[in-house]
């Protein structure tokens, strides 16, 4: 879900403040739950669309998880630019050619989970500092009382991720696909 973020990250800051916001992005937790903290099975096909300061794009993409695995596979313009496998212990990874390197496949899976995961199951990962409440349709990660991210659901399989610190908002619209069962 990072990708056009990175993508877009090229916009000319001063140094100082990039060098803070690599300091506060470093230091924010990867969430590494297994497939299995999720309830029930998620099957979707979504629409990201992402904005980074007046940048903005939009991709596709197609999200499962099960008991298992996770994967997440990105279109952009057409080409696969990430595929994502989680099983709970290794993330696998294949990237196109023209993705920038410092894309970084466990933030796009820690974002993923940020929007879907149980929050109880996000809160009880998160370090000693950190917290993550829901309320009215909207979740807040917080370090100690700096506002990290927020998650609002507007409308049922719409969801709209803002990483204030990392500086980008993504819009998800989700439609549920049909996942075929063998008996």
């Amino acid at each position: 879900m990072l990708l056009l973020s990175l993508l877009l990250a090229g916009c000319a800051t001063p140094q100082a403040s990039v060098a803070a916001r690599q300091a506060m992005v470093a230091s924010m937790p990867v969430l590494r739950l297994p497939p299995s903290a999720l309830p029930t099975p998620l099957a979707l096909q979504q629409r990201l669309a992402f904005r980074h300061g007046k940048r903005s794009d939009t991709v596709d993409a197609l999200v499962e998880s099960d008991g298992a695995n996770t994967r997440l596979v990105i279109h952009a313009q057409g080409q696969v630019a990430l595929r994502l496998d989680w099983d709970g212990k290794a993330l696998k990874q294949q990237r196109a050619p023209f993705l920038p390197a410092a894309l970084d496949g466990e933030r796009v899976l820690s974002d993923l989970q940020l929007v879907f995961w149980p929050v109880d199951a996000i809160a009880a990962s998160l370090p000693a500092g950190w917290s993550l409440h829901e309320k009215q349709q909207r979740r807040i990660l917080r370090q100690g009382e700096a506002i990290i991210a927020t998650v609002d659901y507007p409308q049922p399989l719409q969801a709209r991720l803002e990483q204030h610190v990392m500086g980008y908002t993504l819009e998800i619209i989700s439609i549920p696909i049909e996942v075929e069962t063998t008996p």
